[in-house]
């Protein structure tokens, strides 16, 4: 008899649950669930997080890439064959150099190093009455120091170039877009790819607990430099190659595609 009187208690609760359910709206219980969710998301990247920052001595940052090959067809989409470049490997993957030559030409040549944009903020403080153009030589490297040398090109009006044999990739096009004139020639080699993280830590670090801080981290620079492609008159269309290609290839723009997209307001004779 007990049994039984219990079965019909929980039997009757039962009803009194579904019955509550039932009455509690759909988009009520999809919001709860959707909150519920994102809070569990956003315990779980803090963790992540902690842990990480943790560790002395091992930050996130972007690295530079050295002298890629093109990039292969992807959906349909191909970039041009990898121009000719007449610049020195070790040149190029050593750290920015930033030199003022004849002419006001200020030449960025090598890798965009952490801390570049620090050194090109203090060469136009010194000389930049002298600066007319900016002359890029660079396969890239830190998207942040690219994104403030870029907003300190486009505060001075300066312009920007490109020339025959010369790279111009990752994170160097945006330098280049920022340029209030932007020259090229029709044989540089200009190429984008995907904004990634990489630690430059001595300890290497599992790739699944700096995901959710390295996807949050790409999708802000993304919107960065969609932004400032912008600001400078450029189609942000460009980095929808970027976006494209892997981290590890290039997507080398054609002659028409710059001109289509306004990355450059001039081609020069090679």
């Amino acid at each position: 008899m007990k049994t039984a009187a219990n079965a019909r208690n929980q039997s009757r609760s039962s009803r009194g649950l579904v019955g509550m359910l039932a009455g509690i709206e759909d988009g009520a219980i999809l919001r709860f669930a959707f909150f519920a969710l994102l809070a569990g998301t956003a315990s779980v990247l803090y963790v992540d997080y902690t842990e990480l920052t943790a560790d002395e001595g091992l930050a996130v940052q972007y690295a530079p890439q050295p002298i890629l090959p093109p990039a292969q067809p992807s959906d349909g989409v191909d970039g041009r064959p990898m121009p000719a470049i007449t610049t020195a490997p070790d040149l190029l993957e050593a750290p920015l150099s930033i030199v003022l030559a004849q002419g006001g030409e200020l030449r960025l040549t090598g890798t965009i190093d952490p801390g570049a944009a620090i050194r090109f903020a203090t060469e136009i403080a010194a000389r930049g009455e002298y600066v007319q153009t900016v002359v890029l030589d660079s396969p890239g490297g830190s998207v942040m120091d690219a994104l403030e040398i870029g907003a300190l090109i486009h505060e001075k009006a300066l312009a920007t170039k490109i020339a025959a044999g010369h790279m111009c990739a990752s994170s160097c096009p945006i330098i280049f877009a920022s340029g209030a004139e932007r020259r090229a020639s029709k044989d540089a080699a200009i190429g984008v790819h995907q904004v990634y993280a990489a630690s430059l830590g001595a300890d290497a670090v599992d790739a699944l607990r700096i995901a959710g801080a390295a996807m949050s981290d790409a999708q802000k620079i993304t919107a960065e430099i969609t932004r400032h492609l912008s600001l400078n008159g450029v189609d942000p269309a460009l980095w929808l190659h970027a976006l494209e290609t892997p981290p590890d290839r290039l997507y080398y723009l054609s002659p028409e595609e710059m001109e289509r997209l306004k990355l450059v307001t001039k081609f020069e004779e090679s």
